[in-house]
């Protein structure tokens, strides 16, 4: 079996809910897994398994929309912190004797396996936007080619890239596989709550959503905004993979209303505006959403329950 080195991005929660079930199944397939991350990768997965805290590539946001020019000055100041994380993982990869990486949209890990020469795999969303054939409005062409740099840039000359998504798109690389959402077991055996709400989830703290969510006759539940405690029809949490899976899954009620706000653009325009990566509104068209919505109804009850409202990434 393996001796592995799994670098996580520490940005939000998707990125470490993943790979805690990737890393899971190698431990029980009997590999020995070391994983590298930050901030909330390395809150989420250090009670589980042995990790290393790294530098994180951090984004820029203003209003949770990425800003690529501060976030290249941003982490143009700190390089000699990834310099010093960088070091340490190749002493950790001596010590360990290190086979092989995985990596999901985590730099380091990568960077070090390709310079030693090992088999590097990438897990992530990400690289569905670079690897396969997907659509978007064309008003986010620029996004688009930005959010691709930077894909481009996180993990390069992987081996191998198992990109998830909802939906089939034809891949434009050899070494690229499109895959199912890996969902948390935890998902398959939540219970639905009782209660009627939105649940809205950023990157970023972002006041101009919380200006227009006032103003929508709703109960909002919001995570993200670096705060808690409840203002009018906003209810903000702090964040909780427990607390934001209950509040996902709620009674039944009339499926139409999943979608509705796929953003704050799109709700008006009937396009979709999700986040890659961090925000990036390039993905997929509404239709791609609602499908993913749908499989995750499913997935979750159909008619017993149902995801609610939104998630803005």
């Amino acid at each position: 079996m393996a001796n592995i080195l799994y670098g996580v991005n520490g940005e939000g929660a998707g990125h470490s809910s993943r790979s805690k079930e990737v890393i899971t199944h190698l431990i029980e397939r009997g590999h020995r897994v070391h994983v590298a991350s930050f901030d909330r990768g390395l809150k989420n997965l250090a009670p589980f398994f042995e990790v290393t805290e790294v530098y994180g590539l951090r984004f820029a946001y203003v209003n949770n929309r990425v800003r690529y020019g501060k976030t290249l000055a941003k982490n143009l100041v700190t390089a000699p912190k990834a310099a010093k994380s960088l070091r340490k993982l190749a002493d950790l990869a001596d010590e360990l004797q290190i086979e092989m990486g995985f990596t999901d949209f985590e730099p380091l890990s990568c960077h070090l396996g390709r310079r030693r020469r090992l088999p590097v795999i990438s897990i992530d969303n990400q690289h569905c936007l670079t690897n396969a054939e997907v659509s978007y409005p064309r008003r986010y062409r620029k996004e688009a080619a930005a959010a691709k740099l930077v894909t481009r840039l996180m993990t390069p000359h992987a081996d191998a890239y198992l990109a998830t998504s909802f939906f089939d798109a034809p891949v434009r690389k050899a070494n690229t596989w499109l895959v199912p959402p890996i969902v948390r077991r935890e998902v398959l055996g939540v219970r639905s709550s009782a209660e009627e709400h939105i649940l809205v989830y950023v990157t970023s703290p972002s006041p101009q959503l919380v200006k227009v969510l006032r103003g929508v006759r709703a109960r909002f539940f919001c995570y993200g905004f670096d705060r808690s405690g409840s203002e009018g029809n906003l209810l903000f949490k702090k964040p909780s993979l427990e607390g934001f899976l209950t509040d996902l899954v709620v009674v039944p009620g009339d499926h139409r209303q999943l979608g509705i706000f796929a953003g704050e653009r799109g709700a008006a325009s009937g396009e979709a505006v999700p986040g890659v990566p961090g925000g990036a509104a390039v993905r997929a068209d509404l239709q791609r959403v609602l499908s993913a919505e749908v499989w995750l109804w499913r997935l979750l009850g159909g008619a017993d329950t149902r995801v609610c409202g939104v998630v803005f990434i």
